[in-house]
């Protein structure tokens, strides 16, 4: 089920012709009537770019979308689980973050509408868990990247690939020095299906990122020896409320899930890179750039 507010169905083309797979194009800030087994609640634009321009309704995905799809969950028996973020963390004052911190997020930043939502989302799981006793599983995502990224949507990764491959100059937030743990898109797949696959026992929150920390400059250099890129690389002002360090701690993940990433940086930029340049030479629309990228 998607809205396709952020997404393509070019990206599941393949699966049209796959007589078990079923879409529908829904917007879950509406009551959906169907009949599940296990609910993925992905729902939610991730990229600045996108909650910036349009910052209600992103918190109205993450609360109104968290309410209908537990609704759901309630009526059909299903389990349930909801992808969380990093960003409950906001600029986190405790390094690497566990599940046992509880952020510091500015509650009406201009990243508020995504890290509040998300934080009011995991509060309702919590409570449809304790009052309704609804099997409810909360994964905490760090910055997952990988083929099928929307080419234009403001991330660091996207950003930097298309710049890199276009020779345009390679747009930083300041110095550079921030950092992130980039995960890719199968590690992250793998932990939540192992997630969802656990007793009721298990409900986290638990963190699925990389642990291995790099700085937005580390990660921009990377790229541009990947690519052979002549781009060079600028700096622009930071964005407000922007995370300083980034790194999850994922002791609970291995202990309870048995799950660590295993694609390391430099392959799964590989893998990344191959798809952009498939779409480059495509010819797709997206590939108008954004002045600068936000992590």
């Amino acid at each position: 089920m998607d809205n396709f507010y952020t997404g393509s169905k070019d990206n599941i083309v393949q699966l049209h012709d796959n007589a078990y797979f079923e879409l529908l194009r829904h917007d879950i800030t509406f009551p959906l009537y169907v009949e599940v087994d296990e609910i993925y609640n992905l729902a939610c634009p991730a990229s600045p770019i996108h909650y910036h321009f349009d910052p209600a309704p992103t918190t109205k995905t993450s609360v109104h979308g968290a309410i209908n799809m537990l609704g759901l969950a309630k009526r059909v028996k299903a389990k349930i689980l909801q992808a969380s973020t990093s960003e409950i963390y906001g600029d986190p004052h405790v390094h690497p973050q566990h599940e046992g911190y509880w952020g510091n997020v500015n509650p009406i930043g201009l990243r508020s509408c995504y890290d509040e939502g998300k934080r009011c989302a995991e509060t309702l799981f919590s409570d449809y868990r304790r009052q309704h006793g609804i099997d409810t599983k909360v994964a905490r995502i760090f910055n997952t990247y990988g083929p099928r990224m929307h080419p234009n949507d403001g991330r660091v990764v996207s950003n930097f690939i298309v710049q890199a491959l276009r020779d345009l100059p390679i747009t930083i937030c300041g110095a550079g020095r921030q950092t992130r743990s980039f995960c890719y898109v199968s590690d992250l797949i793998e932990g939540l299906v192992k997630l969802m696959a656990k007793s009721r026992d298990f409900s986290g929150p638990v963190n699925l990122g990389n642990p291995n920390e790099c700085t937005i400059l580390e990660l921009a250099q990377l790229i541009l020896d990947l690519t052979g890129s002549r781009s060079t690389i600028v700096h622009v002002p930071m964005p407000s409320d922007d995370p300083c360090r980034r790194c999850p701690d994922i002791r609970q993940a291995i202990a309870e899930l048995d799950w660590r990433p295993s694609i390391a940086l430099r392959e799964g930029l590989s893998q990344t890179i191959d798809y952009f340049e498939q779409q480059l030479r495509a010819g797709i629309p997206a590939f108008a750039m954004q002045a600068a990228a936000t992590a």
